[in-house]
C-alpha cells in the first residue's frame, strides 16, 4: 500500500471571491493563499484543505472547465442547525433544510456559488 501524505479537493470557480466567502463563512477555514487564479483554504487545525481555482486557468484542462457533475462535497460539523442559520443569513442557496436521516445524521444540502452540491451533516 502506498502512503497518502495529503489530499485536497479543488473546486473550479467563476468567482473566487464569492466562493472563498461561501466556504470561510460556513466553516473554520483560514485563507492560506489568495491570488487572482487560486485560493487555498486550510482549517484552523491545519488538517483539512480546500482549493478554489479559476475555472478558466491554463492549469485546468478545457474539458474539465464545465460545471461540476456526478459528485458532491460533504462536511461533518458539530451542529448542522447552526450552520443552517449562517447559510440563511448569508442568503446561500439552500437545497434542503436540516433533517434527520435514517443513517443517524442530521443533514442539509446547499448549492455552492459554482454549482457544486454541498452536504453538511452532524451526528444526531
Amino acid at each position: 500500500m502506498k502512503t497518502i501524505n495529503r489530499m485536497m479537493t479543488n473546486i473550479c470557480s467563476d468567482n473566487l471571491i464569492e466562493s472563498k466567502e461561501f466556504y470561510t463563512k460556513l466553516f473554520d477555514f483560514n485563507v492560506d493563499f489568495d491570488s487572482e487564479w487560486f485560493v487555498h483554504l486550510i482549517s484552523k487545525d491545519k488538517q483539512l484543505e480546500l482549493g478554489i481555482i479559476d475555472r478558466k486557468s491554463e492549469l485546468v484542462p478545457s474539458e474539465f472547465q464545465t460545471n461540476p457533475n456526478g459528485f458532491y462535497l460533504t462536511f461533518v460539523v458539530d451542529n448542522v442547525d447552526e450552520t443552517f442559520k449562517i447559510a440563511q443569513s448569508e442568503n446561500f442557496e439552500i437545497i434542503s433544510e436540516p433533517e434527520d436521516t435514517f443513517y443517524g445524521q442530521r443533514r442539509m444540502l446547499l448549492k455552492d456559488p459554482n454549482g457544486a452540491l454541498v452536504d453538511i451533516s452532524s451526528l444526531m
